[in-house]
């Protein structure tokens, strides 16, 4: 008679732990902030900025042993990615569809498996008046998305995803494979 592989349960101190032993690249910073409380019995939030004001993003990873209904699961990732962009580029009719495929390929990517996307894509570009005058026209792009992870022994694939998505919208260029960087001294 055959083995059954049935999947592996990590309880919510188990996939917290394996969250935070995430090495992150040198260029991004990394912060577990206050998590929201009123959402779900367990929450974990963390901050990323990358560089000194290129990007900056929020990744919520909320669970409720019980599920909560439109998460259909226990678990619920709610993100945003936010980057300066070039104002050209926030002209372009195409900035929202192509800025929500990079979330789709960063999950697919990491091998994130995911139920129930949803989100928007923003794009702002801004002109200053009055006592403002004379700055600089600014531009940004901003995705918020929200998604149930599938794959409950795997979470950290959904973080590394968000970071992914981090990394493209703020023009990083990705670490070829097998590459790892060496951690700064801070």
């Amino acid at each position: 008679m055959g083995v059954l592989n049935k999947p592996v349960v990590k309880s919510w101190d188990q996939i917290v732990a394996e969250i935070r032993s995430i090495t992150f690249r040198n260029e991004i910073e990394i912060a577990e902030v206050p998590a929201p409380q009123k959402l779900a019995p367990h929450a974990l939030a963390l901050t990323a900025d990358v560089d000194i004001d290129v990007a900056t993003g929020r990744f919520v990873l909320l669970h409720d042993p019980a599920g909560q209904e439109g998460w259909s699961g226990e678990y619920r990732c709610v993100t945003f990615a936010r980057a300066a962009i070039e104002l050209e580029l926030a002209n372009d009719p195409s900035l929202c569809d192509v800025s929500w495929s990079w979330l789709l390929e960063a999950l697919a990517h990491q091998g994130a498996e995911y139920a129930h996307p949803s989100g928007t894509v923003t794009r702002v570009a801004s002109s200053s008046y009055g006592e403002l005058d004379g700055r600089d026209e600014d531009s940004e792009v901003e995705v918020r998305a929200s998604w149930t992870p599938v794959d409950g022994g795997s979470i950290s694939t959904h973080v590394l995803a968000w970071i992914q998505l981090l990394e493209k919208i703020s023009g990083l260029e990705p670490l070829p494979e097998g590459v790892t960087q060496l951690p700064l001294n801070r």
